[in-house]
């Protein structure tokens, strides 16, 4: 409106009601007559322009034309003070342009009448039911997405009309009618889905806030043959715990450094994350994430310094098991024969069911016999598999199988030698030599003894609250334990080995005849070499930032603290601690340990995440701030890469050869609630539904 025009205040201000002479009159006075404003609400005096206008008619000029009086009561003023009958002019009859005018105002201030609410004008009784189908609907996305199940059975492509299971889970429900049937179109599920999937999202964000984090990215095909990024963050949430969650899953074209940062960019800054943010990313040892010079993590590097890069440790401690089964000829020999082992008596379902009855007869000769004892969960049915370079603890797994079931793998040979064909027979033939010979046998304990340290510390390393503090110690005890069997345990592994041997049938073994060789050339050559392994592929955790984490250890009183090292710590995070920072985080670290170690609720934490849940839990956390805030950058650094690699697995599970048409946008959303379904759980119902109402315009309102 015109800022000259004066509206409803005319009767509150003295200044504009000169005169209340009547209307008749007409001297200049009487052109504010009170009389003339009451009577017709529809009139305005402009006191800068000394003109009367009409309210409704200057509003909607455009959408009702001109009428009664032209340009008169809209832009040039009406100022025949002694005409008063041209007022009622203006008016005109019922269908005049003025009362269009009047009619689209009133209608303007009726929400209940705007053209949308018309549209879709529900009654109480349609919003009810719609709600109670929507929450349905809700509840069937849930289950569906929390299984990882199929919605349309085996086409999920967009075009697809297959209603699949959750036609018929809405039909179990006793919810499916006519009215509902709009509700089970594709696009309303897709809704649904992202807007479940959104919320989950969000929930993850808000539990991060302000902090700081780190992200863990790999890529991989899925069933489709297409390039999928993963990302996950790592940080620290409001109680001090560890989180690690699925951020999102992103179709790359190319797996170069600079399309991978590319698309990081883009899921963090579609979740209203920056880099400037990450302290923290991790990867495997490819070339294009770990590269010094275009490597992904030298890209990053470049804009945050305080991006630290840490190499999976499990995928490093692999490497080491894979360098030492390929690099010790003995070993390597092991292996293949164990491979052939697997295939040959996994080659059709006619031997594995003969190995599973002659182990299930094993069994019940030793239970008969009391070698053996029952119980819940004892003497499972078990089998073999292969082991593989990229399978963690595929190798102990294999192993551990082997000897448990060595008698009846015997047995089956045994058989094949017997009525295969004569391929098979020869090839029968050598394995069963093979592993009845002394050496094998050999190998066979002494690699379960070696893997079966290593496999501890590859189980801790992909525990998703595991701090990059506590994983060197781990990696540090494995060395030392490794170091005590070389020394200490020939003995006992020799009385293992024979032991093994005593209590079963000769079936023309050989015997033990140069102890030397088993000593020397595969028990210590093969436990150096692992040793060696270790420290070559953990190399990083002699880097100057692990060694000063290291400090923040509250084991044993805090022995490991060293000031001087947490004072160069805190240098390397420039954005994190201002030089002023660094001049009282001398003091506090005093002041701090002086406290750690005459306080009794401190005296028996065992690692870095214990000390940051006491140091909140006492509110010392805010007494040393900048203490607490090197305890948190230790902790959001990450260990291993194995959430990622999980996720990789529930792809797998989620787009399958049935369900392969999946776009990437939809598999996005059914991974992020079927990964993250304990905060999907959280999240009620209706705020799903007020979300997926408010992403589009829909016919029908809650």
């Amino acid at each position: 409106m015109d800022k000259y025009l004066i509206k409803k205040s005319r009767t509150q201000d003295s200044s504009l009601v000169q005169d209340s002479s009547p209307v008749q009159d007409s001297s200049p006075s009487s052109k504010r007559s009170l009389e003339w404003y009451e009577t017709r609400n529809w009139l305005e005096y402009s006191i800068a322009k000394d003109a009367a206008f009409c309210f409704y008619c200057y509003l909607f000029e455009k959408d009702v034309g001109k009428q009664g009086g032209g340009d008169t009561f809209v832009t040039k003023g009406f100022r025949l003070w002694n005409q008063l009958w041209k007022l009622d002019s203006h008016v005109g009859g019922v269908n005049s342009a003025h009362n269009q005018a009047v009619k689209k105002s009133e209608d303007l201030q009726k929400e209940k009448q705007h053209i949308q609410s018309v549209l879709v004008k529900q009654s109480n009784q349609d919003k009810a039911e719609y709600r109670i189908q929507l929450n349905a609907i809700v509840d069937c996305v849930r289950f569906l997405l929390f299984r990882g199940l199929a919605f349309r059975g085996h086409d999920e492509s967009q075009g697809s009309s297959d209603k699949g299971n959750f036609l018929e889970l809405l039909q179990f429900l006793g919810n499916h009618n006519e009215s509902i049937n709009e509700l089970t179109h594709h696009d309303i599920q897709k809704d649904m889905v992202n807007a479940i999937a959104h919320e989950t999202s969000k929930a993850i964000i808000e539990d991060l806030g302000n902090g700081f984090f780190s992200i863990l990215v790999d890529e991989s095909c899925d069933i489709s043959v297409k390039e999928q990024m993963t990302l996950v963050l790592r940080y620290v949430n409001k109680q001090e715990i560890i989180i690690e969650r699925f951020l999102g899953i992103v179709h790359v074209a190319s797996t170069t450094a600079l399309s991978l940062k590319c698309a990081i960019e883009g899921l963090l800054c579609k979740h209203n994350l920056s880099l400037s943010r990450l302290r923290g990313q991790g990867y495997d040892g490819a070339s294009n994430m770990q590269g010094d010079i275009n490597g992904l993590k030298t890209l990053i590097l470049k804009e945050n310094k305080s991006a630290f890069y840490v190499h999976c440790f499990a995928h490093q401690l692999q490497l080491t098991l894979v360098a030492v089964a390929k690099n010790h000829v003995n070993i390597a020999d092991f292996f293949y024969v164990v491979s052939n082992l697997v295939t040959v008596v996994g080659g059709s379902c006619k031997r594995r069911d003969a190995l599973r009855d002659a182990q299930f007869a094993k069994i019940k000769e030793d239970l008969e016999n009391g070698v053996r004892r029952s119980g819940q969960g004892l003497n499972q049915e078990t089998n073999l598999k292969r082991p593989g370079d990229t399978r963690w603890g595929s190798y102990y797994g294999t192993i551990l199988n082997l000897i448990l079931m060595f008698s009846a793998v015997v047995d089956v040979l045994e058989i094949i030698e017997e009525d295969g064909i004569s391929d098979q027979k020869v090839e029968a033939r050598s394995i069963m030599r093979s592993i009845l010979s002394f050496e094998f046998v050999f190998a066979l304990h002494l690699m379960k003894n070696i893997l079966g340290i290593t496999n501890e510390l590859s189980i801790a390393l992909q525990n998703k609250n595991q701090d990059i503090v506590n994983a060197m110690d781990l990696v540090k005890v494995s060395k030392q334990r490794l170091q005590v069997m070389r020394d200490d345990e020939w003995t006992s592994l020799l009385t293992e080995v024979s032991s093994f041997f005593s209590g079963r049938p000769r079936r023309n073994t050989q015997q033990n005849t140069n102890l030397h060789h088993y000593r020397v050339d595969l028990f210590y050559t093969v436990i150096d070499m692992q040793l060696q392994e270790l420290n070559n592929r953990f190399s990083e955790v002699n880097t100057d930032l692990l060694i000063c984490m290291a400090c923040l250890n509250p084991s044993n009183s805090f022995v490991a603290f060293d000031k001087e090292k947490l004072i160069h710590l805190a240098k390397f995070y420039p954005y994190d601690f201002l030089g002023t920072d660094i001049l009282a985080l001398d003091s506090q670290l005093q002041n701090f340990i002086f406290d750690m170690r005459n306080n009794d609720l401190f005296l028996e934490l065992q690692g870095v995440s214990e000390l940051a849940e006491k140091l909140v839990s006492t509110r010392k956390h805010e007494t040393y701030p900048l203490v607490y805030l090197l305890v948190k950058l230790a902790l959001t650094l990450l260990v291993a890469t194995a959430t990622v690699e999980r996720s990789f697995s529930a792809m797998k599970y989620i787009k399958n050869e049935l369900r392969n048409r999946m776009r990437d946008q939809w598999m996005n959303d059914c991974l992020v609630v079927y990964i993250e379904k304990d905060i999907a759980c959280s999240i009620d119902n209706e705020t799903i539904m007020q979300r997926f109402q408010k992403m589009k315009n829909r016919r029908r309102q809650l």
